[in-house]
């Protein structure tokens, strides 16, 4: 089995040249693909009221076949895989021994090979942890970067024009997939909107497909609308709203691969799961994701890695920052817990407000705290 010291990120991509297309500005994580196409508000509201087209071939993609490769995938990462179904997808981790997030990915498994799309700069170390952790089982993690994202957003997407264009009679489920002709799959997402389908096509195939969704009313969108909105969902994105310190819960990752989380609570030991039990069962995350309100009449904008702060104490970290269609600039930043909503915030040259419906409770009851108030005749 080859390593991965030779391979390459993905270059930009040939749709960069589509009229129109403005790349993102120097140091952005979405370097090689449109930032926007000239609207970028018209490019949001087009993926939440009717149907737009990002183009996400940054992405880096990895393949694993072999006839083991779900129930070894299953023993190095926190979801639950070892019996998904063909045809079906979900969310994992990759956590170091403290229980903290080292990778998120999205797999889907078709055909008899499990493909994984996760952040370009971090897909080459993530190919290079599988490879090192297969031993003796008959799984073979390889670089899949011959296949590229493209995300189609918006209710219009089940159109029967879309539909046409793709190839298809319908659109999966949730977390499900169906194959596309030519080569390659469709999935539902639960996000950025609620009608969110990831292509994984042949990249050879970039253009044509990109050609034939805009053809059939697919508006295009840049990466600018597919992070204003998913900030809006509140759905972080690793190594920009997490931080080395980050753990699962923080980030509101924790669910099975029908709930919306990447880390199941119920299933056999991986890496990093003795603090995934002790934080479900006895504790609280020390800090939580929410989004954040900015003032836009700031000299300036705040920048991702930035400290929140209340009262000049540092509370927080900024992540995503971005400009969204009907709310202006907002954020997603780790806080405290201990932070009320209502607290008065600063982050860079910016007031900032919690969106209190971004808030966790955590409230639920906690089996490990019940059964000790039990033994102490409290309950």
């Amino acid at each position: 089995m080859g390593g991965v010291a030779d391979t390459p990120l993905v270059a930009s991509s040939p749709l960069l040249t589509t009229p129109g297309a403005v790349p993102p500005p120097e140091g952005s994580p979405d370097t090689g693909v449109a930032w926007h196409y000239g609207d970028p508000f018209a490019e949001q509201r087009a993926a939440t009221g009717a149907v737009a087209v990002v183009d996400r071939s940054h992405r880096f993609v990895a393949a694993i076949a072999g006839d083991e490769r779900l129930t070894w995938l299953h023993t190095v990462s926190s979801q639950h895989v070892a019996s998904l179904p063909d045809g079906a997808s979900a969310e994992n981790l990759s956590l170091d021994v403290n229980g903290r997030v080292e990778h998120h990915w999205v797999q889907t498994d078709r055909g008899g090979v499990t493909w994984l799309d996760t952040e370009a700069e971090r897909g080459p170390d993530l190919l290079a942890f599988l490879q090192k952790m297969v031993f003796w089982a008959k799984a073979e993690p390889r670089d899949g970067n011959e296949m590229a994202v493209l995300s189609l957003l918006g209710p219009d997407a089940s159109s029967l024009t879309i539909r046409g264009a793709l190839g298809i009679d319908a659109l999966p489920d949730t977390y499900r997939a169906v194959a596309l002709p030519g080569g390659g799959f469709v999935r539902r997402m639960p996000w950025p909107t609620a009608d969110s389908f990831d292509l994984l096509i042949p990249r050879t195939e970039l253009v044509s497909r990109w050609t034939a969704l805009t053809a059939a009313g697919a508006r295009p969108a840049g990466s600018w609308a597919f992070e204003a909105l998913r900030v809006a969902a509140y759905r972080p994105r690793i190594g920009v709203d997490t931080d080395e310190r980050t753990i699962p819960h923080e980030a509101g990752w924790i669910g099975g691969p029908d709930e919306h989380g990447a880390v199941h609570l119920d299933k056999g030991c991986y890496r990093g799961q003795e603090t995934v039990a002790r934080v479900h069962n006895l504790g609280k995350p020390p800090r939580h994701l929410v989004m954040l309100h900015l003032d836009g009449s700031a000299d300036g904008r705040p920048e991702t890695g930035e400290p929140v702060t209340a009262g000049g104490r540092a509370v927080g970290r900024l992540g995503t920052v971005v400009d969204h269609y009907e709310w202006g600039p907002i954020a997603l930043a780790l806080v405290k817990r201990s932070v009320p909503a209502d607290t008065d915030l600063t982050a860079g040259p910016c007031a900032a407000s919690i969106d209190a419906d971004s808030m966790p409770l955590h409230d639920e009851v906690q089996a490990g705290r019940e059964a000790v108030e039990r033994l102490r005749g409290r309950r």
